[in-house]
C-alpha cells in the first residue's frame, strides 16, 4: 500500500492545456473534476462525443492528475474530438464507501443537464461512462444507477469497463487463487482495498482474507457470482467451486454492519438481478489474464449478454493489471498502447 501511495505521488503531474488541448480544473456539484476538450482552434462546430473517466486505484489510491491519466485524457481529446470529465472522487481510508460512488454519481447527474452539455458543446446522444480498476467498477455501478432513476432523462450510450473489480463475496475465484501472488495487484493487496472500501476495522479485514466474510444478507446474493455458472469452461480450469462460508451469529461482520455493504449493488454491480441489467448501455469489458480480477469481468460479460446487452469483450491473454498505465517511460509497454489503442477504437466506433 505504502508503495503504491508512493507511486500516485511520483506520477503526479499538473494537468495544463497545450496547443491542441484546453485543461481547466472545475467543481461539479461539489466534486473537483479536470476538464479535458479540444482547443478553441480546433472546434468544428459540431456536437462532441463526451467520456466521464474514473482512475483506478482501489478507492484508496490513485489520481486523474497521474501523468499515465493526464496523456490518456488527452490521448483521447485528440483522437475523438471529445470531452473527457476526469473525476477526482474522495478516497479511503479517510473517506468509506458509499462517499466515493457518491461523489461520482453527483459529478455524472450534474453533467447530464441540458444546460451543462451545452455549455461543452456535447451531443447529449453520445457520452459514455468509463473507467479502469475501481474506476470501473464506480462506472459500472453507476451506469446501473443511472437506468433505474426515473427522474434521469438524459442517458448514457456506452459504458467502457478496464478490469473492473465487481463484486466482494467471493474472494477465492479461480483468478484469484491463480494470480494470488501476480506483482501490482496481489489477492493480499486486492483484498486490502475491499476492507479499506468498507471499514478500516481490521478484524473486517481478517475475514476478508479467509474468505469468511458474508453472512445470511450477502450469502443470498452468492448466485449471481457463482463462477460455476458463469465463467467459460477454459477459465475454469481445474478449480472446483465451493460456495463460500456463511458467517452465522455474532462475529467480526455483523460487529461492524459491514454485511449490510456487501449486499449493497452499488458496491458490487454484479449482484443486481438480470432484470436490471436488461436495459444498461451498451459495454465494451477488458480483461486479462495475469489479474485477480479476471474473473469479475468474465462473469459480468456473461450476464449482460444473457440479458441481451450489447457486449464487446477484449481478453488479453498476456495481459495483466494496470497494463493500460504502462505507456510512459520508464514502464512504457507495447501491451499498453496497444489497450490504449484498443480501447479508443472502440470507443470512436460505439459513441
Amino acid at each position: 500500500m505504502r508503495v503504491m501511495m508512493f507511486i500516485t505521488i511520483a506520477e503526479r503531474v499538473v494537468p495544463v492545456s497545450d496547443d491542441r488541448v484546453q485543461v481547466a480544473e472545475e467543481n461539479f456539484d461539489g466534486v473537483e473534476v479536470i476538464v479535458y476538450q479540444p482547443n478553441q482552434l480546433e472546434q468544428t462546430g459540431e456536437l462532441r462525443r463526451a467520456i466521464i473517466y474514473l482512475h483506478g486505484g482501489g478507492w484508496c489510491l490513485g489520481s486523474s492528475r497521474m501523468g499515465p491519466y493526464d496523456l490518456l485524457a488527452r490521448h483521447m481529446v485528440k483522437e475523438l474530438n471529445a470531452v473527457i470529465v476526469a473525476v477526482e472522487y474522495r478516497l479511503a481510508p479517510a473517506y468509506h464507501f458509499p462517499v466515493q460512488f457518491e461523489d461520482v454519481h453527483r459529478v455524472v447527474k450534474y453533467f447530464l443537464q441540458n444546460d451543462v452539455l451545452k455549455r461543452y458543446n456535447i451531443n447529449p446522444e453520445r457520452i459514455a461512462v468509463s473507467g479502469d480498476s475501481a474506476g470501473g467498477n464506480l462506472a459500472a455501478a453507476v451506469a446501473q444507477q443511472l437506468r433505474k432513476d426515473p427522474e434521469q432523462h438524459i442517458q448514457l450510450k456506452a459504458q467502457a469497463l478496464i478490469y473492473p473489480v465487481l463484486q466482494a463475496l467471493d474472494l477465492k475465484t479461480p483468478s484469484y487463487q491463480q494470480n494470488q501472488h501476480m506483482p501490482i495487484l496481489p489477492r493480499t493487496l486486492m483484498v486490502r482495498f475491499w476492507s479499506e472500501y468498507f471499514t478500516s476495522d481490521k478484524s473486517f479485514l481478517r475475514a476478508m482474507m479467509a474468505n469468511t466474510h458474508n453472512n445470511h444478507e450477502s450469502a443470498a446474493l452468492l448466485k449471481f457470482v457463482n463462477w460455476s455458472s458463469y465463467l467459460p469452461d477454459s477459465y475454469r480450469q481445474t478449480y472446483n467451486y465451493s460456495a463460500p462460508p456463511v458467517l452465522t451469529g455474532k462475529g467480526p461482520v455483523r460487529s461492524i454492519g459491514a454485511h449490510h455493504l456487501l449486499a449493497d449493488p452499488r458496491a458490487s454491480p454484479l449482484l443486481v438481478p438480470d432484470t436490471a441489467l436488461r436495459f444498461l448501455p451498451k459495454a465494451y469489458v477488458l480483461t486479462c489474464e495475469y489479474d485477480v480480477l479476471r474473473d469479475d469481468g468474465l462473469m459480468y460479460v456473461t450476464r449482460l449478454r444473457n440479458a441481451g446487452v450489447d457486449v464487446t469483450h477484449e481478453h488479453y491473454p498476456s495481459g495483466f493489471h494496470g497494463a493500460l498505465m504502462f505507456t510512459v517511460w520508464p514502464t512504457d509497454f507495447e501491451i499498453g498502447h496497444r489497450m490504449t489503442n484498443n480501447y479508443i477504437t472502440w470507443l470512436k466506433q460505439n459513441l
